[in-house]
């Protein structure tokens, strides 16, 4: 029975833990390294991360700044930002190329909020679909005659119970980002 339990913990903390990677990769007001994470970059014929081929780091609330270690790595890091979907224009002073990111605009800060719901929406399917697949097999652990009908009662409301704090944590999150999203 606790091995049913544990399976939904993991499985369900995996669903929000995917739910605040794909929040960190929203673009708020602020500058943040997890924008830059990613894209890849052509560094000698391979598609590699930004972060493995220069230093990315965040002077200030509006500025990214990235540093390759390789002279040669400038133009494919600022064409992989270029062409990534961001929209975001890099300047390349030879040294270091540097990100400025423009206050968003109310429109777009509303489609950023619907996106996080949507997201959000696809955390909380997922982890229904745990709680599916967990019910099935407390069912089927009943059937077999390893729990009685009580013990599955139990563990049922105990999916359950674990259910709702999840999708609840799911929503706290949301506000949380909603509020990031829309602050000026």
């Amino acid at each position: 029975m606790p091995a049913v339990i544990d399976d939904g913990k993991k499985r369900m903390a995996g669903a929000l833990s995917s739910l605040t990677k794909e929040f960190s990769r929203l673009r708020t007001g602020r500058a943040s390294v997890t924008l830059i994470e990613p894209i890849m970059a052509d560094y000698y014929g391979n598609p590699t991360p930004v972060g493995q081929i220069a230093s990315v780091s965040v002077p200030d609330a509006r500025t990214i700044t990235i540093q390759p270690w390789d002279k040669a790595a400038f133009g494919a890091v600022e064409k992989a930002i270029l062409k990534s979907d961001l929209g975001l224009n890099p300047v390349n002073d030879g040294k270091m190329i540097r990100i400025s990111l423009p206050p968003l605009t109310e429109e777009r800060r509303k489609d950023l909020v619907k996106l996080a719901k949507k997201f959000t929406e696809e955390a909380k399917v997922a982890v229904r679909n745990v709680r599916r697949d967990l019910n099935e097999a407390t069912k089927k652990l009943q059937k077999d005659k390893d729990i009685t009908e009580d013990e599955q009662r139990k563990l049922e409301a105990e999916v359950q119970k674990l259910t709702d704090e999840t999708i609840k944590k799911c929503d706290e999150a949301f506000s949380a980002k909603e509020k990031e999203i829309l602050e000026l």
